[in-house]
């Protein structure tokens, strides 16, 4: 991947900045490890010495657990001198920040080493090296987001969550009431909004439905025939959305399972691979019966338990999963069933894919597909077969098998030899070193529950 030449950019800035005499600031953003956006904010004029010469940021930046904190064992930190590397734009997301007072933009970026190759440990550059795969196979990915995430109260009770008051009867929603209009109708400000501000950043959310919770909805997303745009398109929303409903006076979450008792934030990815010709390998009137959809999916059924750790990154992701939520827990496919953990979708034989549902909406989109991707490839390469597709209810018929927390889905992925054959093992090391730092941070602490149940007890 070389560095796009500096002329085109600098026609895009320059084109942006004359239709935009009003934009005061630009954004810098690159998304970590977590999909946290950081960055840097410049001033309007300064724009086009980042298209020139990029900005410098750490490499340490990659290395930032959940709280923002260098993590040292994966050597980006003090080791290396906390050392810069360089940013360079991505060209065509440059756009507007419609939430803003002050006129501001925002462009995406991507880090680079001094010399300009791409920097390894770029989660985005993670998902090129699997995309890439596919690209010397003259196969082209179509892919799509579903995103699920909870409006809540700006204020919290005793540090926990509640769901925002409604605007229209100023009452707080407390049923579960799956795809009812109603509910829309109440944060319908808010939600036409994001659909709106989506619209003038070019990202193509094209729906929002309630979802099964109070204020709990999903925004779906238009697949492209681009991988890592589709993963920029779900980040960016990410930051809309969040954005968006603080100017509504309320806060969003995408946290995996914000309350105990009610459903969890989902990240559905679906998938589809267009031949040289631009037709859908996976079309077919019977998908039992087409080959590279099942070789497809039996490569994602056999890396899945090494790719729980990219697809439930954290602590809180493993308290999702539930038959009664619909999120499977072990690796299993089955046709237009929602019960499994590989939907395939058969409403006309053009639009057979594979929709990924065992993800949390607290994964980095790039680490996702890049996980998802290198199992479709090793199974299309290996010819990998998948178990009979599951009809019915899949949590009667199929045992938990999964691994159902972090340390365990950790130990899976750094034993993956096939993952590794995908994903630079030196990237994988230091995913790794900051997740075991988390979760150590996480066991060191006394949660209330111990003290209410063993400090005057045992």
């Amino acid at each position: 991947m070389s560095v796009p030449p500096r002329a085109v950019q600098l026609n895009e800035a320059n084109a942006f900045l004359k239709k935009h005499p009003e934009v005061l600031f630009v954004d810098l953003l690159i998304a970590d490890m977590n999909g946290v956006v950081r960055g840097k904010r410049i001033e309007r004029a300064s724009l086009h010495k980042v298209y020139e010469r990029g900005i410098n940021l750490p490499a340490s930046l990659f290395a930032l657990d959940i709280n923002g904190s260098t993590v040292e064992s994966t050597g980006l930190g003090l080791d290396i001198g906390d050392a810069d590397r360089i940013c360079y734009p991505i060209p065509n997301t440059l756009c507007n920040e419609p939430w803003q007072k002050r006129p501001t933009a925002q462009l995406l970026m991507t880090m680079h080493e001094m010399e300009g190759e791409p920097f390894f440990a770029d989660p985005r550059e993670v998902l090129r090296q699997v995309v890439a795969k596919f690209d010397e196979l003259g196969l082209t990915i179509c892919a799509a987001f579903e995103l699920e995430f909870y409006l809540i109260d700006q204020a919290n009770v005793n540090g926990r969550p509640q769901p925002p008051l409604s605007p229209l009867s100023g009452k707080r929603p407390h049923s579960t009431q799956v795809y009812l209009i109603d509910d829309l109708d109440e944060y319908a400000e808010c939600l036409q909004d994001i659909l709106e501000g989506a619209k003038e950043q070019g990202i193509p959310a094209d729906a929002i439905v309630k979802e099964s919770a109070p204020a709990q909805f999903e925004v779906n997303l238009h697949h492209v025939a681009d991988p890592i745009k589709a993963c920029d398109y779900a980040l960016l929303l990410k930051r809309l959305v969040k954005n968006i409903a603080y100017d509504h006076e309320m806060d969003t979450t995408f946290m995996a399972k914000p309350y105990p008792n009610q459903a969890g934030n989902g990240l559905h990815v679906h998938i589809s691979i267009l031949d040289k010709d631009g037709k859908n390998i996976f079309a077919c009137e019977d998908p039992e019966q087409n080959d590279a959809l099942r070789h497809a999916i039996g490569g994602v059924l056999e890396t899945m338990p090494a790719s729980m750790a990219f697809l439930c990154p954290n602590v809180n992701s493993y308290r999702r999963f539930g038959a009664q939520y619909y999120v499977p827990n072990s690796p299993c496919w089955g046709i237009d069933n929602r019960t499994v953990a590989l939907r395939v979708p058969n409403d006309t034989a053009d639009a057979v894919r594979i929709e990924h549902r065992v993800a949390g909406a607290d994964a980095n989109p790039y680490l996702l597909l890049a996980a998802v991707l290198a199992g479709v490839h090793h199974g299309l390469t290996n010819k990998v077969e998948p178990t009979a597709p599951v009809e019915g209810n899949s949590y009667e018929q199929n045992e938990q098998s999964l691994p159902n927390n972090l340390r365990d889905a950790l130990r899976e992925l750094d034993d993956s030899e096939v993952l590794a054959r995908y994903i630079d093992p030196k990237y994988i090391d230091i995913f790794v070193a900051c997740k075991e730092s988390e979760l150590a941070e996480f066991e060191n602490s006394i949660s209330d529950l111990e003290y209410n149940w063993y400090l005057h007890t045992v």
